[in-house]
């Protein structure tokens, strides 16, 4: 099985100090010397004589230490994420979030003609599926293709996208789509933009209202993918996105991946 498909990875990693996170991840590594000298050190807690170089050439294992909040890089944001409570019922944290959810065929929607700050309403996502021809299956996943993430190491990854809006974001959930994607830093519009128009209006729904939309409509999103421009179509893509377990977590790390059979890669 999966033995003549081509994987392409659709995610970004954690980075130490990445200048596209807000809030950097940083690494702290230990080199093979390091962990001798650490495990021969926890050896001899337990009253063991050994030294780091009783080791082979004086050196063993290598690993390292990450803090990172878990919207760091590729992620995928659970129900309670955006609010105590969806659909009247308990939300649902990264670690009760259906496997099945994050198993299905993809569809990418191109929204990389919208201007940087635009939102992106179910007219935008209606127009792009009759450019593809496709209609809505329900468990099926939505990518939302902006482009943003060519701007990835970059401060304007953080301000240079168009972002869902909140009908949008519901229509989608209504048509059964449970997961919905984005390349792009956030799934709402840039922060900026937010504020800029909530102080315009004084309307607190102008505030991350796609997130908060998953209040009413269950739903979970991934956000910072990348890659989508290498898929060979739009429509119909064996995706893979699980994310990890994360005890009550708002969001876990996930890694897409599309699996493209050879004959049609």
């Amino acid at each position: 099985m999966f033995t003549d498909a081509t994987l392409i990875d659709l995610s970004v990693g954690i980075e130490d100090g990445a200048a596209s996170e807000p809030d950097p991840a940083e690494i702290d590594r230990m080199d093979h010397r390091e962990g001798a000298e650490w495990l021969a050190q926890n050896l001899q807690a337990m009253g063991k004589d050994v030294e780091a170089d009783d080791f082979p050439d004086g050196t063993a294992l290598a690993w390292e230490e990450i803090t990172a909040i878990t919207h760091t890089a590729t992620h995928m944001d659970a129900p309670y994420h955006y609010g105590a409570e969806s659909e009247g019922e308990p939300a649902r944290t990264i670690d009760e979030v259906p496997l099945e959810w994050g198993l299905g065929e993809a569809v990418v929607l191109d929204m990389r003609h919208l201007d940087s700050g635009a939102e992106i309403g179910v007219d935008n996502l209606q127009e792009a599926l009759n450019e593809l021809d496709h209609d809505l299956s329900a468990g099926e996943i939505v990518l939302i293709q902006t482009g943003a993430d060519e701007l990835w190491g970059e401060a304007a990854y953080l301000t240079d996208f168009p972002g869902m809006g909140a009908d949008a974001t519901t229509w989608l959930v209504e048509q059964g789509i449970k997961v919905i994607g984005t390349d792009a830093y956030g799934f709402d519009k840039p922060f900026l933009e937010m504020g800029s128009r909530f102080e315009e209006t004084g309307d607190s729904e102008e505030l991350w209202p796609s997130h908060l939309a998953g209040r009413e409509k269950e739903y979970c999103q991934i956000e910072k993918m990348a890659n989508l421009d290498e898929l060979p179509r739009k429509t119909n893509v064996p995706l893979v996105a699980f994310p990890i377990v994360v005890e009550d977590g708002s969001a876990g790390w996930v890694r897409p991946v599309a699996v493209i059979e050879e004959d049609e890669a």
